[in-house]
């Protein structure tokens, strides 16, 4: 298998979710690796009811991207320790190897295909 190539792209994606990342929201400062979503200004006194209204529909579509991305983020992230502990590839449900094409699909695949559908 060649671990560069996945390393290289999931470094590049890695790079591409925090950019994106970033637009949506900040780093927590109380938990390592959490993000939390950018507020707006909810003046909620002064402002129109359809304001407010549109202000926490996008606070809610910002939280629920930023929750997709850092899910995608910690995958990476995972994925790269386990190219550098020497163990990438390897399904987590059935310790065997994930199949190349897969791999190539999505480099931050846990599982095989056998085992895809299985939430970890």
């Amino acid at each position: 298998m060649e671990t560069e190539k996945f390393k290289t792209a999931l470094k590049v994606e890695l790079d591409r979710l925090n950019s994106e990342m970033k637009e949506l929201g900040v780093k927590n400062p109380g938990v390592k690796g959490d993000w939390v979503e950018r507020t707006n200004d909810l003046d909620t006194v002064s402002a129109d009811l359809n304001d407010v209204a549109d202000r926490t529909e996008e606070y809610d579509e910002r939280r629920a991207t930023l929750a997709t991305l850092e899910g995608r983020y910690n995958n990476i992230k995972r994925a790269l320790k386990k190219i550098d502990e020497g163990n990438y590839g390897i399904c987590e449900v059935s310790g065997e190897p994930i199949e190349e094409d897969r791999l190539e699909a999505n480099p931050a695949a846990r599982t095989c295909k056998a085992h895809m559908d299985e939430a970890l």
